[in-house]
């Protein structure tokens, strides 16, 4: 994603939804995490999963392991990190009627996933139905403990109809207010929409231009019509992010407990492009990694970033494909 230096973001968020939420202010600036990296206006910076041929993650590479490509032509690698830093992550959970089975094990596995993260992980949780909602403690913009955390999915109550694309476009707002470089949104739910007044290709376009990798997880019942999984497929390849489809609804837990680790097995990668033309345009990246004996290595990161336009907006990394 191309980042920028920290910005303080407004509390009210328009987002033109049927959403009950209590913002707070984000915490006053504090001295500088250790995990943060410090970057500036046209630093593209890169969240990378590397896997070999078993489709095992990776760790111990070194900056000179990658290359780095936009539009074809080498970049001068400028940032590397390898260690578990800390990310700003948002839960969307679906709360709708149709998941009223699955709710013990959806919040079993968002524990379980706060318990297997970084401690120092920012996490809100955003509930939805009909309508969409911030269920953090009045006052806490983020989870820090894991018992904010579990107060705030124990307000789960399945209910009603479903409004998944204004939940996640509600969430990738709220993911600004974030201090950490790294932002994700994990997505339980059937993909199922009958009540959103954002349709399909508007929550594509805002999640395309996101900065977050949006992780998925598909949980469906059988002879069940409004289900799709194809959305969420869709919403995770946009950003660079997984989707996830567990066997049996007790797997979920072990799938959340998945994407921590691959959250935090990432590597980032950050560099200035040699092309600062303010055009607009989009700007294809590839990412190469090789083990030390030369074995070529499996990459997934985004595949590239629309460049600022003319007026001068901040670029906007894309899909992985």
């Amino acid at each position: 994603m191309i980042a920028a230096s920290r910005i303080t973001i407004a509390l009210f968020v328009s987002l033109q939804l049927s959403a009950q939420s209590a913002f707070a202010a984000p915490p006053d600036q504090q001295e500088p995490s250790p995990y943060t990296i410090n970057v500036r206006v046209g630093l593209a910076v890169l969240p990378v999963t590397v896997t070999d041929g078993k489709n095992h993650p990776v760790s111990g590479l070194k900056e000179e392991n990658f290359r780095v490509y936009e539009d074809g032509r080498p970049q001068e690698i400028s940032i590397f990190e390898d260690k578990d830093a800390p990310v700003t992550v948002g839960l969307v959970v679906d709360n709708s009627l149709s998941m009223q089975p699955k709710r013990q094990a959806v919040i079993a596995a968002a524990l379980a996933f706060a318990e297997s993260s970084n401690p120092n992980d920012e996490i809100f949780v955003v509930n939805f139905s009909r309508t969409v909602r911030m269920e953090l403690p009045h006052g806490v913009p983020f989870a820090r403990n894991r018992e904010d955390l579990k107060t705030s999915l124990t307000m789960i109550s399945a209910s009603g109809e479903t409004a998944l694309y204004d939940a996640v476009g509600f969430a990738l707002e709220y993911l600004k207010m974030g201090t950490c470089d790294k932002k994700y949104l994990i997505v339980v739910s059937d993909g199922g929409d009958d009540a959103s007044k954002r349709t399909l290709p508007q929550i594509l376009a805002t999640a395309n231009a996101s900065h977050a990798a949006i992780y998925s997880v598909g949980i469906f019942n059988e002879n069940f019509v409004g289900q799709n999984p194809g959305v969420l497929r869709k919403l995770s390849k946009a950003t660079g992010g997984k989707f996830y489809l567990p066997e049996t609804v007790p797997r979920v837990v072990d799938t959340l407990k998945s994407i921590a680790r691959d959250i935090r097995e990432q590597y980032t990668l950050g560099y200035v492009p040699t092309n600062q033309a303010d055009d607009g345009k989009f700007r294809a990246v590839r990412v190469t990694a090789t083990a030390s004996g030369g074995k070529k290595l499996s990459v997934h990161t985004r595949a590239g970033y629309l460049a600022p336009a003319a007026s001068g907006a901040q670029a906007a990394l894309r899909e992985s494909p």
